[in-house]
């Protein structure tokens, strides 16, 4: 049987509405949540500090050299705030844009690989993946260079995908589009963006012993384009900055994959539970199509079903065995499970006139999970801190709907398992993408309290334009965004130890030096957690409050009426 004839007169129209409104919310809610630390806050005040110096070609962090990464991620939200201004979802804007061409890209690979079912099959179910929503609203560097390996891997697939002397010209092209991919993924997060493709297709040679590729991927040329696009800014950031090179190349490859320097060490099996939870609506078929893969094994033969698994795997443990771990770092696992989830249910249909009571039981038993969930309401924010409890109980409300929606799609998937199959999965999907985007809208509620948005609105106009901003043994990574201000680091320097090294006199390096600076200057302002306003307050320091939250404080010199 054509499973391509399971498309519906019915299905199709309700697809596309499905579509029309995920879109809607997909671009809709990146502007509800203020930025959060740390990844959110740093890099749209990287891209605004870039905006407004006009210097392109080295990156800075609080007005410090910041060469962690490449600058593509910051070049585009440094021209998206130039062209509208500064924003939440402008922050959020290369995110969810490159992740949402990820699910169409997606869709598109599935549809040339496995027909026109697996191609609404594989965007479904990418757009239903609850850590491929979640990171698709969230202002970090994984999502942009998820997006461009995974153009990367699409591309070499549809390369190579029952390659013939008639295809030659349309693989040459894939190929370069492959290249260009590679390049720009290592401008968005460094040599990871070619180091994974490789040895994804190195472990794809070994285990097909297909060595034939090698010669089907453009190596001359595609090295031509990949160096085009990559190397003017390396060698650019390297004339301006000597210290560069090594910095970026031993520190933060080299030493960030082996050592523990970035204090991100976690168990083996870290990510194990990412895939689940962000995979969970499509574990069943996660495990079909690993089973079905192995049982079709075979010798020499093109397979982009064997390349996917290779493509799982190897980013698996290669992020497994580093020493520095993030769960950011798993994000471009999947696509490709989704374009794999895809063709396992194609492949049940390609011999079945409908899905199985096995597509029943897996929608009804995410049904009765949010049955579940209702009962565990109360333990949301059981451990939080006193002030939180406001915070908690709200969030808790935006949980309640996403568990409604989770329990009202999946049963309705459920109910229309034997009479739409594929309207069934598209409802399914869509329950799930809600229940996602709810949970991770609805997280303001909490990530408010830690954003410095509010802090930044009471004190923003009472600030002189030329007072300097002393930022004591504290790095805050939303305040000078929301401020539109760098400040001065005191003592503390985290992440900025480096950049700090380079430019010294940019720094105050002991609270004693700040104290007298503080008593020469008049107009200057600092902030500072209310702990250490405390310690300095018992010293006598001349001050007072701008404003405060639960976790900072902004200071300025007393009033003259105080002072008297």
């Amino acid at each position: 049987m054509n499973a391509n004839r399971q498309i519906t007169p019915l299905s199709s129209p309700a697809l596309l509405l499905l579509f029309t409104l995920a879109t809607l919310l997909w671009f809709g809610t990146l502007d509800y949540r203020h930025l959060i630390p740390s990844d959110e806050g740093r890099y749209a005040q990287m891209a605004r500090e870039m905006m407004v110096s006009g210097d392109y070609i080295t990156p800075r962090y609080n007005d410090y050299k910041y060469f962690e990464k490449p600058p593509f991620h910051i070049w585009v939200t440094a021209i998206t705030f130039q062209l509208f201004g500064l924003g939440e979802w402008q922050a959020r804007f290369w995110s969810g844009i490159t992740s949402y061409f990820t699910i169409l890209l997606v869709g598109f690979t599935a549809f040339r690989l496995y027909g026109s079912l697996a191609g609404y099959l594989a965007a479904l179910i990418l757009l239903a993946s609850p850590m491929w929503v979640v990171g698709g609203h969230f202002n970090a560097l994984d999502m942009g260079l998820s997006a461009f390996l995974n153009l990367a891997l699409c591309s070499l697939l549809l390369a190579q995908h029952n390659f013939n002397e008639n295809r030659l010209r349309a693989a040459r092209h894939w190929m370069w589009i492959c290249w260009l991919a590679m390049g720009l993924a290592t401008l968005s997060k460094g040599l990871i963006g070619v180091v994974i493709p490789g040895m994804v297709l190195f472990a794809y040679m070994i285990t097909r012993w297909d060595w034939r590729i090698l010669t089907r991927l453009h190596i001359v040329s595609g090295l031509i384009i990949f160096l085009a696009v990559t190397a003017p800014w390396f060698i650019a950031v390297s004339i301006q900055n000597p210290e560069f090179a090594h910095f970026f190349f031993i520190h933060e490859h080299f030493e960030r994959f082996t050592a523990d320097a970035h204090r991100r060490t976690a168990p083996f099996y870290f990510f194990l539970p990412l895939v689940i939870i962000g995979f969970l609506p499509w574990m069943p078929q996660f495990f079909q199509s690993a089973w079905q893969t192995i049982k079709q094994y075979c010798l020499g033969q093109f397979s982009a079903s064997w390349m996917l698994w290779a493509w799982f795997v190897i980013i698996l443990l290669f992020f497994s065995v580093s020493r520095s771990k993030l769960p950011g770092y798993i994000m471009p696992v999947f696509p490709a499970l989704a374009i794999l989830a895809s063709k396992s249910i194609i492949d049940y249909l390609e011999t079945h006139p409908s899905l199985s009571n096995g597509w029943r039981v897996q929608t009804v038993f995410f049904a009765v999970l949010a049955i579940v969930g209702f009962f565990f309401l109360s333990e949301v924010g059981r451990n939080g801190q006193p002030d939180e409890v406001e915070a908690y109980q709200a969030y808790t409300v935006w949980i309640t709907v996403a568990l409604l929606c989770l329990f009202s799609f999946s049963l309705c998937a459920a109910l229309l398992a034997k009479r739409n199959s594929l309207l069934s999965i598209g409802l399914f999907a869509f329950g799930f993408f809600l229940t996602a985007t709810i949970a991770g809208t609805g997280h303001e509620t909490l990530g408010r309290a830690v954003s410095g948005y509010d802090l930044a609105q009471k004190v923003k106009g009472q600030i002189p334009s030329d007072a300097k901003i002393y930022s004591v043994r504290l790095l805050d990574h939303t305040l000078p965004f929301y401020l539109e201000r760098n400040t001065i680091m005191v003592e503390f320097t985290d992440e900025l130890t480096f950049g700090s090294k380079q430019e010294p006199h940019k720094l105050v390096p002991s609270l004693q030096e700040f104290i007298a600076l503080w008593n020469q200057d008049p107009k200057a302002i600092a902030v500072m957690i209310p702990s250490q306003y405390e310690e300095l307050k018992q010293m006598n320091l001349p001050m007072e409050e701008l404003g405060r939250d639960s976790r900072r404080v902004i200071v300025r010199h007393p009033s003259p009426a105080l002072r008297q």
